[in-house]
């Protein structure tokens, strides 16, 4: 918790409150102009906010601290008595020890979300959502710009379609057709488009249409022109085959518009007049279906070089991708400052008032970045009609146990950073409520904010009265703010029909956070034992009964056609052929969002929802038994003793992720990284990853698996590794050749010595320490 210090006398002093300058500039420079408030008034609400509402989560902060000490000592005296804290007939007494501390709080029974006001893209439409460090503006403007995306650009560029050797002559990157075995990534691009890969794409795409717009007869890989046919007062597509046949959908309702120049074969024309491949006239233009929700364009162009080696003349297949994309302020980013804070902020308001630009140089021309706009098409009536351009912006804040120094009270007091995400972000959205933006974010007026970290149904309240209490200081309609709610914490999982009661008129979104629940389950378990290794976690009876209760209380409490329930990120950003098969799974275990790393991996997600109708596998789901709360408080702890062999690959392999995460996040201030392992496979690290690989080595180094010894030799030796992983970064500093004075390795270091004693394992204490450390290091140096 924030203790007393003194502010800077180059703090500005408004409403009783010390300013740091940067903030004090975005707000009056960025935040506050177009909303019609001042930022006196600003300053005003927030102290307003702090002096009401802090003392409550300083409370729900000591509660915290409170129940891991109960539940610590629960624990040392079933080991003490020779207990075993993962034997089954201790499920219903630790459920009972729980229930008696507070820990598991009174079901009082159904509960039913009346949550309005929500986006169709929130509530009714299963689509991937995407997640972002809000510090980087042309990666935030990726985002938001995913809601299209290029289908081919995703198949063509990654692992999807098999790669083996090349083929000579063919340009770019050869493989087999078909019949391939080859399952590793393709391979870096020799130069130039290549039509062998190309055809490959066409055939992929074929074959998905076959699947979700299947014709009348014949197949996509023979139709060689297609085109919007008015029959009465209504457009169908129709479509020519090799043949020379007309066909047309097999359910005509799934096109739904066009524009373009798109008509019939000329009427000189024939199957024996011209070649079967190409049609006499070119044609250009778009074709929209719909399917599960979701629209697929179909981009005709027979004078771009793929749409003339299609059959067809499609060129591309744009996708809905990721209709949602959360924009992070929390574990993706790394802001330990004002400066830091007022970037965020600057960016968030960009978004939501459809200002926000980033120049970037690609093969030395200079281009400007933008939001997309909106997207116009004639539809089956021939009425004009618009798509969004944009996926929903949702933005993630800080969590309760954050406070700030870039503004202090007049006792010294740091302020909770949640409460300046939260006015910051409402005010950002104003001129969206009020349409004087450039753009729409929210075509119904709500704005989402997704809280992390929070512990329970208390926490969630708080969280609602912050909202509460924004909303009155703007003048907005009650409910305006809607909550969505990070399942990543044990008590809010053992509690969560009660947390969405405690929000029940503003939550639009649950979510598993299968990383950090995983760090959250082994440091409340700390005592009990040793816990599995990291690859063994999802096996174990908790995380299924996890994953499960998440979707069943979701579906009992009314989600279905007014919130999310969402599953975890996907973590291997290059390896999109094993996603593209793993992560399936996740519509059919009832989720109507799940995370991607990255827009092509939006678009080759969104296949998923075409090939899972998700409201009818929920309606399946929710005659199930709902999953048990004694399965999920069953600690995750060794059941056989691990080997010399198996502990050192545990150990290498997590030093080996912590270094290069921290190293990272230290000296570069980077808050999500792509960081290889020991195999040199790049894995999406963040702040959730880093949580479990030092609150599993700090377990074992309780339980005496490992020893202090062991930890730092084996830190010193994986420095070396990750010094070399990164050696071509010129802006990277090397840790090995001075570990002891190594800021970054420092910070590794304790964040797994000192892991048993940080509150809820959480790793932002010493990350954010380090941080400020390194930049007033290298800013000394200057």
């Amino acid at each position: 918790m924030a203790g007393v210090i003194a502010a800077p006398e180059w703090y500005a002093s408004v409403s009783g409150l010390k300013i740091h300058p940067a903030l004090l500039k975005v707000v009056e420079e960025t935040v506050c102009p177009g909303t019609g408030f001042s930022p006196s008034y600003f300053w005003a609400c927030l102290a307003r906010l702090t002096a009401e509402l802090r003392p409550e989560l300083e409370a729900c902060l000591v509660r915290r601290d409170e129940l891991q000490a109960k539940i610590d000592g629960f624990y040392e005296r079933c080991r003490a008595s020779g207990g075993d804290p993962a034997a089954p007939e201790m499920r219903q007494q630790c459920k009972a020890f729980l229930r008696e501390i507070g820990y598991l709080e009174e079901d009082r029974g159904p509960v039913s979300v009346a949550t309005q006001f929500v986006d169709v893209e929130i509530a009714s439409v299963p689509a991937p959502q995407l997640v972002v460090p809000s510090d980087n503006a042309r990666y935030v403007l990726n985002a938001v710009n995913a809601r299209w995306c290029s289908l081919f650009d995703a198949l063509y560029g990654f692992d999807v379609i098999p790669s083996t050797s090349v083929q000579l002559g063919a340009g770019g990157v050869g493989f087999v057709l078909q019949g391939s075995d080859a399952t590793g990534p393709a391979p870096p691009s020799t130069g130039g488009y290549n039509p062998l890969r190309g055809e490959a794409v066409i055939e992929f795409a074929n074959g998905l249409l076959d699947e979700i717009a299947p014709l009348a007869f014949g197949k996509w890989s023979q139709v060689t022109r297609l085109w919007p046919k008015f029959v009465g007062q209504r457009q169908q597509l129709e479509l020519q085959l090799q043949s020379g046949d007309t066909t047309s959908l097999r359910i005509p309702s799934l096109f739904v518009g066009s524009v373009g120049s798109l008509g019939p074969p000329n009427a000189t024309s024939s199957v024996a007049a011209a070649p079967a491949k190409l049609p006499a006239l070119p044609d250009t233009g778009r074709i929209f279906l719909k399917h599960n929700g979701l629209h697929m364009v179909l981009e005709i162009d027979r004078d771009d070089p793929i749409g003339r080696a299609a059959l067809s003349g499609i060129k591309d297949i744009t996708v809905e991708a990721a209709l949602t994309a959360i924009l992070d302020m929390e574990d993706s980013v790394s802001a330990v400052d004002a400066e830091d804070k007022a970037r965020i902020y600057s960016n968030i308001c960009g978004v939501m008032r459809g200002t926000l630009e980033a120049p970037f140089v690609k093969d030395g021309k200079s281009f400007v970045r933008r939001p997309n706009q909106d997207i116009w098409f004639r539809d089956e009536k021939g009425d004009a009609k618009s798509l969004p351009g944009r996926s929903v912006a949702l933005v993630r804040n800080v969590g309760h146990h954050m406070f700030t120094d870039m503004v202090v009270t007049a006792d010294g007091r740091m302020v909770p950073e949640g409460f300046v995400d939260c006015l910051v972000t409402t005010a950002a959205a104003l001129q969206d409520l009020r349409s004087t933006g450039s753009i729409v974010n929210s075509r119904v007026g709500s704005v989402y904010i997704v809280k992390p970290k929070m512990h329970g149904p208390r926490e969630v309240a708080l969280t609602s009265s912050i909202f509460g209490r924004t909303e009155e200081f703007f003048g907005l309609r009650r409910n305006t703010i809607k909550m969505g709610i990070m399942d990543e914490e044990r008590r809010t999982s053992a509690n969560l029909r009660e947390c969405i009661r405690a929000a029940s008129e503003r939550v639009f979104f649950i979510n598993t956070g299968f990383l950090d629940r995983t760090g959250d389950e082994i440091h409340t378990c700390m005592l009990a034992g040793p816990v599995v290794r990291k690859a063994d976690m999802k096996k174990e009876a908790w995380i299924k009964a996890y994953e499960d209760a998440n979707v069943d209380v979701g579906l009992h409490s009314g989600f279905q056609g007014k919130a999310q329930i969402g599953k975890g990120m996907w973590a291997k950003p290059d390896s999109m052929k094993a996603m593209l098969e793993a992560k399936i799974a996740e519509p059919m275990a009832g989720a109507s969002t799940a995370w991607v790393p990255s827009p092509a991996a939006a678009a080759l997600h969104s296949l998923h929802y075409h090939r899972v109708d998700v409201p009818t596998r929920q309606m399946q789901l929710a005659m199930r038994p709902p999953a048990k709360v004694e399965k999920l408080l069953e600690p995750p702890l060794l059941q056989a003793t691990l080997d010399a062999k198996a502990i050192d690959e545990e150990l290498r392999e997590s030093a080996q992720s912590i270094l290069g995460y921290v190293v990272r996040w230290v000296d570069l201030g980077v808050g999500c990284s792509k960081v290889p392992d020991l195999q040199n496979v790049g894995l999406m690290e963040d702040r959730a990853t880093l949580r479990i690989s030092s609150q599993l080595l700090a377990n074992w180094l309780h339980h005496g698996l490992i020893t202090e010894e062991q930890i730092r030799e084996t830190f010193l030796e994986m420095a070396k590794v990750v010094d070399q992983q990164n050696i071509r970064d010129r802006a990277y500093r090397p840790m090995a050749s001075n570990p002891d004075d190594n800021i970054a390795f420092q910070a590794a270091l304790k964040l797994v010595l000192a892991g048993k004693r940080t509150p809820n394992g959480y790793t932002e204490y010493t990350l954010h320490d380090a941080r400020r450390r390194a930049k007033n290091a290298f800013s000394s140096r200057l």
